[in-house]
This record gives C-alpha cells, structure tokens and sequence, in this order.
C-alpha cells in the first residue's frame, strides 16, 4: 500500500453538547409522560398523514437527554433502522431508549412487524448493556405501551 493512500481515510468524530443540567431534565416514569413528552415534539401536520418514528434517549435516572427524529415513511409504515437508533444513543451516552412511531389510521394495536422489530430492538439493546423501556404507538388521541401491555 502506498503512503499517498494510507491518508484518505475519513475522520470520525463523535460530540454530544446537552445545554441543560441532568436535574432540570424531565423524568419519565410512566407510558403517559413519555407519550406527552412525544406528542408535544410530534409535527399535528403529518400525524394523521404519514408514519413517523421517533425515539427518547435516557440516562440512569430516567432524564431525558433527547428526542430523536428517526424516520418518516408512507401512509403504512416506516423504518426503524437499528444501526441508527444505537449509534445515536450510544453518541449521547444513553442507557435506556423509548421508542415510539405514530399510526395514521388512529388504530392503536401493534402490527405483527412493530411486534417483531421491538422484540429485535429489545435483543441489541442487551448486548449493548442499555434498556428499551417501552415501545409506544401513538395518535394525536392516544396511545398504547408495548410495557404497559407486558410486550416487553
């Protein structure tokens, strides 16, 4: 291998830059905090229109860090990419996740696809020594917990 070639590589760099102390973050405690806490960051424009998902990074103490957009689809579905959920949480220093994607239909039961990608999520969380708490589907009109519901 030539010199020349050894220096054309990218540069990785990895920053997370909270603007809040941990103890002026929100904890979430329950299905229906995390449920507020998403909806008031949920584009009402698209809700009724498009499947969005979306996740809440969380540390020790169940404080929020963030919410992250991590994708919007179609009219029925969209993807949870789990190289992007644990890449970003492991950036952010997360130990816990709730993840969560809305139903256009306002039907709030879980699919057999969002049954099997948050069983796959569950499984990678644990080898990574975090927790998915929760898996939420929402409407502007409600919500159902996969935790809640024992799915988890």
């Amino acid at each position: 291998m030539e010199q020349k070639e050894l220096f054309k590589v990218a540069e990785v760099q990895l920053s997370y830059k909270p603007h809040f102390k941990a103890q002026e973050r929100p904890q979430i405690n329950s299905a229906k905090q995390a449920y507020d806490i998403l909806l008031s960051h949920w584009d009402k424009e698209l809700i009724n229109y498009l499947e969005q998902a979306k996740m809440i990074l969380l540390n020790r103490n169940n404080r929020v860090l963030g919410i992250v957009d991590l994708s919007t689809g179609g009219g029925g579905s969209t993807v949870m990419d789990s190289k992007v959920i644990f890449s970003v949480a492991l950036k952010a220093t997360a130990t816990s996740l709730i993840i969560a994607h809305n139903h256009p239909s306002g039907n709030l039961k879980p699919s057999n696809q969002d049954i099997t990608v948050t069983q796959k999520l569950v499984n990678a969380a644990k080898l990574l020594e975090m927790d998915i708490h929760d898996h939420l589907i929402i409407s502007e009109n409600g919500y159902f917990s996969m935790a809640e519901e024992a799915m988890i």
